[in-house]
């Protein structure tokens, strides 16, 4: 008998292990795949701290310590990359999740099963376009001939066209609306997993206590899929750094420079187009590090979070 409280550790035997030895073995790939293309290259950090040349190699190459790190933290371009990349990737988290969440609910409350089949068949088809073919649509609907601004002069919102790329102060947005419509139907797909996941028996009571369908969607569908939502934000939070290449590197210009460049521009830009793989390498350290620390801030705000609820 255990204690009150206590949890029982079952130990691991070889009994144990050849009754899962086949999920063992799919482990193993995984396992494998991690460690060659994930953790081998961690390896290439070392360039970070070397005054790097392909000629020389790893071994041969000049040390130089945190010289490349003090370099990118004086380059006032840099400072301005950091505010871009945290700037787009908070947007294009909240604006996607809660995009996502409101659909999934508008979803749900669709009666004709037909009718939901079509609407989510129709919503996960942009996520299946490249950047390229989803770029390419928003400057023509952005352009000066585009559907935006004719419905815009149309309807007297605008005396002429508007060049919507031309001007930072849309670029961030323009950025975000990429991303939810691209996004949002495919992201939804596990909210809805979620939602159905929800006893049926709480709607029907709550209908009968005369609750609405907005009463039903706060008092019951909101708080069935807050773990879901807490579960996602902790995942994404990590990626708030990865605010995008593709779609800034496509849709930026000389005009809007100063706003489009993110972090993995910046590396594309010193480490492969300059050459300087050190200075590139010390970067993409720095978006690791500061991704990491994010994932256990959030992971740690929610565990407050959670035992304040549970008290």
């Amino acid at each position: 008998m255990t204690s009150m409280g206590k949890v029982k550790k079952e130990r691991i035997n070889w009994k144990e292990i050849k009754k899962q030895k086949v999920l063992l073995l799919l482990s193993a790939g995984y396992v494998i795949y991690g460690f060659i293309f994930c953790y081998l290259p961690l390896a290439g950090w070392l360039m970070a701290f070397e005054n790097y040349k392909p000629k020389a190699g790893f071994f041969h190459s000049e040390f130089i310590g945190l010289a490349k790190f003090r370099q990118l933290f004086l380059d006032d371009g840099f400072i301005r990359v950091i505010r871009n990349t945290l700037a787009m990737g908070v947007i294009n988290l909240v604006t996607t999740m809660v995009a996502a969440i409101i659909f999934a609910i508008l979803i749900n409350e669709v009666k004709s099963q037909g009718g939901k089949k079509v609407v989510q068949t129709i919503s996960y088809l942009p996520h299946f376009l490249s950047w390229i073919i989803v770029t390419g649509i928003l400057h023509d609907a952005l352009s000066g001939t585009g559907i935006v601004n004719d419905l815009l002069v149309r309807f007297h919102l605008l005396k002429e066209p508007l060049n919507f790329f031309a001007y930072p102060k849309y670029f961030w947005w323009i950025v975000a609306f990429a991303n939810v419509w691209k996004e949002t139907g495919w992201n939804a797909i596990i909210y809805l997993a979620s939602i159905t996941a929800i006893d049926t028996s709480l709607y029907e009571a709550a209908a009968i206590d005369g609750a609405g369908r907005w009463a039903r969607i706060k008092y019951i569908t909101l708080p069935g899929i807050r773990p879901t939502i807490i579960i996602l934000l902790l995942m994404n939070a990590g990626n708030v750094l990865n605010a995008g290449f593709e779609v800034q590197y496509l849709l930026g210009n000389g005009l809007v420079q100063s706003v489009s460049q993110t972090i993995d521009i910046y590396v594309l830009k010193w480490g492969i187009s300059q050459g300087d793989y050190s200075l590139g390498t010390a970067a993409g350290i720095f978006k690791s590090v500061v991704s990491i620390s994010i994932i256990l801030i959030a992971n740690e705000m929610a565990r407050r979070a959670g035992e304040e609820r549970l008290f």
